[in-house]
């Protein structure tokens, strides 16, 4: 795999991230979503397996190729299952020209100061060289803030950029995720907040270093372009954040420069029991809908 080339993709591609990554707290809903409810599997291992089954599907469609898609973002299990006997990073880049991503956060701390932390990560660094072995290209990580709490949202930035720096120090690029959740009533206040904090940490990121963001879509349009011009910034992204695709799409399309990672609304409409006709048809018009948002502004 070609970093530079990945890199240029990222920067420069027409299309969104794709996130793939529910974890083990998310995969029920995804799971149940998609028609599987939890009496048919009995543990784990059954679950994550029939999980990634589903994820197979969706990145073997034709429908799930880098014309349209820039970047997904797998979670460790996904990424240590191959696809068609390739491990899954490599057929991401080698079959569908999609450069791979990780998710690296163990979840949320407890709310405090109306921010929710990430948890430790004390395995790290042995994951981030494991993913540079498996052709990662990036991470990701995400922290919530529920509340225009400066303090909170001071120390939800510090944490993200001090974590998005040891995996530069491992040759990867940290897409670095500080979800506002959209039902707070000082969405708004905590936006502006959070874009001063982000302006500032990346203002002392020293020469040669990028970062991504991944950002909920804003109350008012075009709050974040600053961050989109800014010369640490290798790509602004947006989170669907609970928002219904359609939503996420018309307030997507309003935000110049930034494109989807969409997780919930990219596989909303997708259904276990549909046929391969079906479901590709449905992917299809998805991953359609989400490229022309990502490419509207």
């Amino acid at each position: 795999m070609s970093q530079a080339e990945q890199r240029q993709k990222i920067r420069e591609g027409q299309g969104f991230i794709a996130a793939l990554d529910q974890s083990g707290g998310s995969t029920p809903k995804a799971l149940k979503l998609y028609g599987i409810n939890e009496d048919a599997y009995s543990s784990d291992t059954e679950m994550f397996d029939l999980i990634h089954q589903m994820r197979a599907r969706i990145v073997k469609s034709p429908a799930f190729s880098g014309d349209r898609i820039v970047g997904a973002i797998l979670f460790e299990m996904t990424m240590d299952r191959e696809i068609d006997g390739k491990p899954t990073a490599r057929f991401l880049w080698d079959a569908c020209a999609v450069v791979p991503f990780l998710k690296v956060d163990k979840g949320l701390a407890d709310e405090a100061d109306g921010v929710r932390l990430m948890k430790d990560m004390p395995d790290l660094e042995a994951l981030l060289l494991r993913g540079r072995e498996q052709g990662i290209f990036g991470t990701k990580m995400r922290s919530v803030v529920d509340a225009a709490s400066q303090s909170g949202i001071d120390a939800v930035v510090a944490q993200q950029f001090l974590i998005g720096g040891i995996i530069l120090d491992h040759g990867l690029v940290p897409i670095i995720e500080p979800e506002v959740t959209i039902s707070i009533t000082d969405k708004s206040e905590a936006e502006s907040m959070l874009l001063e904090a982000l302006t500032r940490h990346l203002d002392a990121l020293p020469d040669g270093r990028e970062v991504m963001l991944k950002l909920t879509l804003p109350e008012t349009d075009n709050l974040y372009k600053p961050l989109v011009d800014h010369p640490r910034v290798l790509r602004v992204v947006a989170l669907s954040g609970g928002y219904s695709r359609e939503e996420a799409n018309a307030r997507l399309s309003r935000n110049t420069g930034v494109i989807a990672s969409f997780s919930r609304a990219l596989t909303e409409g997708l259904s276990a029991d549909q046929d391969d006709d079906t479901f590709d048809s449905t992917l299809r018009e998805t991953v359609q809908s989400i490229y022309d948002a990502s490419i509207s502004g």
